[in-house]
């Protein structure tokens, strides 16, 4: 089993040295605080500066942790505050439904689904966690791009992938569906990703109303849609105050 890379190792303890300092260091008191060659110290400062995980001030030379690395952080804090606020109420939303309960939220143009909770019987399921899902075949999926014009630009230029021969493949289509989850506050789904499967998702909202995620029930269409393939009232309705108790929660004094 091959062991640790000591550059790596390295480089990670000059992030956390800086991320503990309450300012700017230079190299010789970074090279100094890990017991390194200054050269070392100094090289992987600058490799760390390229890809943007350190910066350094033009006036003094010395370093401090970059945005792109303060990114990473305050996307992975918001994805875990999402989950953590929904946890209960996607609890509370299974047991009334009696559906699979998802909280999907924006990655890479995909959704990346961030909880999972099973439909409340003895039936065998697999956990979503971690899966990433298409944007336009699914509910929650629509609901993100419903809300975020950069997301929706990534539509653009051509047909979208088909999944079964339900899938909206066209962006105008896509479009015109989610002007209807605009004026409805919701979204749903049948037979678009997985041929028999439906679903319903409604946006989570944080402070100032920004839309951070999607949460939705999935399963069977005859347990989702009545016979015209709508979406049952009762259930749209569940989807809906669970996505208003988590927004509240994450500080969207809207909901």
């Amino acid at each position: 089993m091959p062991g640790p890379v000591q550059s790596i190792e390295r480089a990670a303890a000059i992030l956390r040295l800086l991320a503990r300092g309450s300012g700017r260091l230079g190299v010789g008191e970074i090279a100094t605080s890990l017991e390194l060659a200054k050269g070392t110290a100094h090289g992987i400062l600058r490799t760390l500066q390229r890809v943007g995980f350190v910066e350094q001030d033009r006036d003094s030379g010395k370093y401090q942790l970059g945005a792109a690395l303060l990114h990473l952080g305050t996307s992975y804090l918001d994805v875990n505050e999402l989950r953590s606020r929904a946890i209960n109420w996607a609890d509370a939303l299974a047991a009334r439904s009696g559906e699979a309960v998802r909280i999907g939220a924006p990655l890479e143009g995909q959704v990346l689904v961030v909880h999972h909770v099973f439909r409340p019987d003895d039936s065998l399921q697999t956990l979503d966690v971690g899966s990433l899902l298409p944007l336009h075949a699914t509910a929650l999926g629509k609901v993100l791009l419903a809300y975020d014009a950069d997301l929706t630009a990534s539509l653009r230029g051509g047909r979208l992938e088909s999944y079964t021969r339900r899938t909206l493949v066209s962006a105008t289509t896509v479009k015109r569906a989610l002007t209807k989850v605009r004026e409805t506050g919701w979204a749903a789904e049948n037979g678009e990703m997985t041929p028999g499967e439906a679903g319903i998702a409604a946006p989570i909202r944080g402070y100032g109303g920004l839309v951070v995620g999607a949460i939705g029930i999935s399963g069977a269409v005859e347990r989702i849609c009545d016979s015209e393939g709508n979406p049952g009232t009762k259930l749209v309705a569940q989807v809906r105050d669970a996505a208003r108790a988590v927004s509240r929660d994450l500080g969207a004094s809207r909901w």
